[in-house]
């Protein structure tokens, strides 16, 4: 199971992230003193840390610093701070990726998603299964019932965050934003070519009412 370090002076945001982490199989740490932040992860060994800016007694700038020095784990800013100026030094000081809040649920999954597979911390298997489909993240196929079909990279990304929350709506934005924070430039009009594609795929293994448009919403698998 990998794990999460939360560092985060919001107690209600801290237990919201604790409590989101849990229930996607992840193991929250939970750094409540600011001051021992750097020992707690030395003797946690996260696999990624959710970082705030704001923090009493210092800034999540020099903590970033000083955690490259002494951990190897990614590090991802999650900040209401929005300027650009904040996300360039964040990213500078060896930040893998910025958010700000107030953030969506489905994005911000996605992203720790991506930067923990950039980093290869990866939870030992390279599979997700979700609505008959099995899909390998590896090979860049999808398969059901023995019949497998060969994804283009934008598929592959596009299934694989539609199977990450199954049962649950997506927006188009959101997969927008999943694709374009795996450097995947990509349109309205270049989603809707490659979700056309996608399901044309999923129908000929026999799975041709896979991915539901919800009218205003976005899609649901």
């Amino acid at each position: 199971m990998q794990k999460i370090m939360i560092v985060e002076d919001d107690q209600a945001i801290r237990e919201e992230l604790a409590l989101l982490l849990e229930n996607e199989g992840y193991a929250p740490i939970v750094g409540e003193d600011f001051s021992t932040i750097l020992e707690q992860a030395g003797r946690e060994c996260p696999d990624l840390v959710l970082l705030d800016v704001g923090l009493p007694g210092r800034d999540g700038f020099s903590l970033c610093a000083n955690l490259r020095k002494s951990v190897k784990a990614p590090v991802i800013f999650v900040t209401s701070r929005s300027s650009s100026l904040d996300e360039v030094r964040a990213l500078s000081l060896g930040g893998d990726d910025y958010i700000t809040k107030p953030y969506s649920i489905p994005v911000l999954l996605a992203r720790i998603k991506a930067v923990l597979r950039r980093s290869g911390a990866t939870d030992g298997t390279d599979v997700l299964e979700a609505a008959g489909l099995c899909l390998s993240l590896t090979k860049g196929t999808v398969s059901v019932s023995g019949q497998t079909a060969e994804l283009t990279r934008n598929e592959l990304q596009i299934l694989t965050c539609l199977m990450a929350h199954a049962g649950q709506i997506v927006s188009r934005a959101d997969l927008i934003e999943t694709l374009w924070d795996n450097q995947i430039y990509i349109d309205d009009n270049t989603l809707s070519v490659n979700m056309t594609r996608l399901r044309t795929k999923l129908a000929e293994i026999g799975l041709p009412d896979a991915i539901k448009t919800r009218r205003g919403m976005g899609y649901q698998l």
